[in-house]
């Protein structure tokens, strides 16, 4: 993490994931002098300014002195935000979080190779975030370190091998979040129509995938080993277990989350086309 601290870094869009970030890395260490956020939105400056950040709506200014410079802006004004900064990054790395922009893209609009993509999750908001990160060959050893200092600040680190990846990363954890939020909604409407007040099938359901997380993440065992653990023969467990095999759930998890990648393809597609 020590790079990192030594670099002034720029946000251009203050939202609620740059937020995450300026929070993890100010938490780390890194000085908040030495972080810029450039943000349209006066009411989202005023929240930063309280951060000892500074704050301005002028891009450029924003990025003069920095030494990493993070994209974290909506898809839809992306050509926008990039074309006025068009060669002013020769002595800075970039990274970008922007949903469906591949590095060709940003490299095109900013005469840059020295970038970096990222696809984030919302858990980085309370710093348990996944993040997948891909550059191309012309992004050095010493700038993708910078770049997982950066994401380490909210959560895990994974690097893949092609803007292809990415996709496959959006599937599974960029949305992925949700897909496990989706299970708890069912568990907890289960668990009302079972007889439990909504407080206590709420809290027994949020507990229990907590719970399980930190067994996977801690254990030996796979997923799956951990599952039959659990799943004592003719017993409560397989019982449930036998109606979602019946129902398919897993076949229907690897189609939902092929259809994800799909579409983040076709998203990645849609805003090169529009730029």
């Amino acid at each position: 993490m020590s790079a990192v601290l030594n670099c002034n870094i720029s946000f251009i869009g203050g939202g609620n994931m740059a937020q995450a970030l300026i929070g993890g890395l100010i938490a780390r260490g890194l000085p908040p002098t030495r972080i810029t956020v450039s943000d349209p939105v006066e009411q989202v400056r005023d929240l930063l300014k309280e951060k000892d950040v500074h704050v301005t709506e002028d891009n450029l200014a924003a990025i003069a002195d920095a030494d990493i410079v993070v994209f974290a802006v909506k898809p839809q004004v992306l050509a926008q935000v990039l074309r006025p900064l068009h060669g002013q990054f020769e002595d800075k790395l970039v990274i970008s979080i922007v949903a469906g922009a591949e590095i060709a893209t940003i490299s095109e609009l900013l005469r840059t190779e020295r970038v970096v993509r990222v696809m984030p999750n919302t858990p980085a908001l309370v710093q348990t975030g996944a993040h997948g990160l891909y550059a191309t060959e012309q992004v050095n050893s010493t700038d993708r370190e910078l770049a997982s200092q950066v994401l380490a600040a909210t959560g895990l680190t994974i690097w893949v091998n092609s803007d292809a990846q990415i996709d496959a990363v959006t599937a599974v954890s960029g949305s992925g979040p949700a897909y496990f939020f989706y299970l708890m909604e069912s568990m907890i409407r289960a668990g009302k129509n079972l007889g439990l007040d909504e407080k206590v099938a709420t809290a027994l359901t949020l507990q229990t995938a907590l719970g399980a997380a930190q067994m996977a993440i801690t254990s030996s065992n796979t997923p799956a080993e951990l599952r039959k653990n659990v799943t004592s023969p003719n017993g409560t467990t397989q019982a449930a277990i036998e109606v979602f095999d019946h129902a398919q759930i897993s076949q229907n998890i690897q189609a939902a989350l092929a259809a994800a990648k799909t579409r983040s393809q076709e998203l990645a597609q849609e805003l090169s086309d529009s730029i």
